[in-house]
């Protein structure tokens, strides 16, 4: 078995890079962390309601740059389906397809439906589903620098990341996190790029079938786990260890 590469990460600060890329457009963004960081950076997505504009922006400016799904085993059809559609209309983007290493069966007959217990058991469901292998992922592309498409506008929690910055060993980086809704719709029109198809039908965010609901009011972070939280625990400071799975 071939060993896996790992690459020391760039001697970069954090906030001095994202006072960098801030005044830059989005395009301007991608391209200048690519240059800067290069093989250490990847790409993630969740094909949801507005993945399609980080991918097309990547697919763009920088189709060098891997581009990690996670399958959780979960998600609507709609999305499997939207999944097709839009990787063959990108079709020089690299993509990287993760699964759990612990099945969907396997899971529920040894823990049970996890999503409809309480925060330890939500929590755990997003090790299993989400953070594993993710970690899977960065191991094996030898990368430690993560290009996501979260925006502030998208969750409280979000409303004071910086452009840049260092989740444990990870650099984190958000070209387009200061992007409001309009600018996101103006973008699907100006590139004539499919929606997903339950965009009309009332979501405001998408995740799991079990865990997803259309808006109600409004409120994006009501749709997810009935309220109870919205992140999965990839954007939050987590740590793997914490959980056997």
């Amino acid at each position: 078995m071939q060993a896996l590469k790992f690459h020391a990460q760039p001697d970069i600060d954090p906030a001095s890079l994202s006072a960098e890329i801030a005044p830059l457009r989005a395009a301007e963004r991608i391209r200048r962390l690519h240059e800067c960081l290069g093989e250490h950076l990847v790409a993630t997505t969740s094909f949801g309601l507005q993945s399609a504009v980080m991918l097309h922006l990547i697919h763009e400016h920088a189709p060098e740059i891997p581009v990690v799904f996670i399958d959780t085993g979960y998600l609507f059809p709609e999305t499997y389906r939207y999944i097709e559609q839009l990787s063959g209309l990108l079709e020089k983007l690299d993509l990287r397809i993760y699964q759990p290493s612990v099945s969907a069966a396997r899971m529920e007959a040894l823990w049970g439906k996890l999503w409809e217990g309480g925060q330890e058991d939500m929590a755990r469901y997003g090790i299993i589903t989400k953070i594993e292998p993710m970690n899977r992922a960065l191991r094996d592309l030898g990368a430690d620098v993560w290009l996501s498409g979260l925006r502030r506008s998208q969750s409280k929690t979000r409303s004071d990341r910086p452009f840049v910055e260092r989740q444990k060993k990870t650099l984190k980086a958000y070209p387009i996190l200061d992007w409001a809704d309009v600018q996101v719709d103006l973008y699907l029109r100006q590139h004539d790029l499919p929606r997903h198809p339950l965009a009309e039908k009332g979501y405001l965010t998408m995740g799991d079938w079990h865990s997803t609901q259309p808006a109600a009011g409004g409120d994006a972070e009501a749709t997810r786990f009935n309220g109870v939280k919205y992140e999965c625990g990839l954007h939050l400071e987590s740590n793997a260890s914490d959980f056997q799975i």
